[in-house]
């Protein structure tokens, strides 16, 4: 066995070390919130490391109740997403929310993604969307209060860059980011908004020229990567991608994204070892040693690095067939 040693001079100077990756976690999506068994295992989580803050799919998407066409009548209800705000607030932690997807009252057209129907299409009216946008943080600051709100992020869209969740075109959605951000910071201007949300570290560079020449605020720069982002179809398993990939790969991105983030907070609000969910890696000791050395190397470069997910209740495919099934969730047996 090959002897490795390490030293340590106590007397240099420390560095600080921001437990950084504490800030968010990523779980799923929002009607799996109301669910007992993910709050238990969330508040384990929080209680045992430290999480602040948890981001999840379809918020205003039809299941949640957020916005429905009744008669052509738009009826909008914040029932279900007050009960998660609710439960997070009373464990301590907080919403990291991601304004996705398309309510079908106000749609563009009928293609979805995952099995739960999300639809990704384009506002028919975007003055509805932001609309329902200023109801919602309204109600909340209302609720809640100023103090507690501008606390929370607000994340307009997720991974519009990809075809699978956005079928409009990238001006489509600076337009959908203009419509929303304005009217965030209509109800209170402390309220933080950000994206693009997108997957691959893509678009930062154009979203934030788009921002700066519309006079559009923009708090946050959000964004995800996955080392086997830049791999394509090299292998048909995920232990063949990562035998490909480049050691240290997330860093050398987040470095890169970070120079393009002008100075604005960084969160990385997706990333994990892999982005199949079916990969088998997630629950063996590979991902752990992952973990920690990518959290360790984001020193500097993020505010928050979000683990896609907490949890193994997790239903973008299907629902398992139990809690603990090797799928994403940092939680195991």
């Amino acid at each position: 066995m090959k002897q490795v040693l390490f030293s340590c001079r106590l007397s240099d100077k420390s560095v600080a070390l921001p437990h950084f990756w504490e800030h968010i976690i990523g779980s799923g999506h929002a009607p799996l919130a109301l669910r007992a068994d993910w709050q238990q295992q969330l508040r384990e989580c929080h209680e045992q490391l430290g999480f602040r803050h948890t981001r999840f799919h379809g918020l205003l998407s039809d299941e949640m109740g957020t916005l429905m066409d009744e008669r052509d009548q738009l009826r909008y209800s914040f029932f279900n997403a007050d009960q998660i705000c609710d439960f997070l607030l009373s464990i301590g932690m907080k919403p990291f929310v991601e304004l996705s997807f398309m309510p079908w009252a106000i749609s563009t057209g009928s293609k979805t993604v995952f099995h739960y129907g999300a639809n990704v299409t384009p506002a028919k009216d975007y003055a509805e969307w932001a609309k329902l946008i200023g109801k919602l943080a309204t109600h909340w600051v209302e609720r809640y209060g100023i103090n507690e709100v501008k606390s929370w992020f607000f994340e307009v869209w997720n991974e519009p860059n990809l075809d699978a969740f956005w079928t409009g075109t990238q001006a489509d959605y600076f337009k959908l980011y203009r419509f929303t951000a304005q009217a965030i910071k209509e109800v209170d201007d402390r309220l933080q908004v950000g994206g693009p949300a997108t997957a691959n570290n893509e678009w930062i560079t154009e979203f934030l020229d788009f921002c700066e020449k519309s006079n559009v605020p923009a708090d946050f720069i959000s964004t995800h990567h996955y080392p086997t982002d830049a791999l394509g179809t090299i292998g048909e398993d995920t232990e063949t991608q990562l035998a490909h990939s480049q050691r240290s790969i997330l860093r050398e991105w987040a470095q890169e994204t970070h120079r393009k983030a002008r100075g604005k907070p960084l969160y990385y609000t997706e990333w994990n070892s892999s982005s199949n969910p079916r990969d088998h890696l997630h629950d063996e000791p590979y991902t752990a040693a992952v973990i920690v050395k990518t959290m360790m190397e984001a020193r500097g470069l993020v505010q928050g690095y979000s683990f896609w997910t907490f949890t193994d209740i997790f239903e973008e495919n299907y629902m398992p067939a139990t809690a603990f099934q090797g799928g994403f969730g940092l939680l195991t047996l």
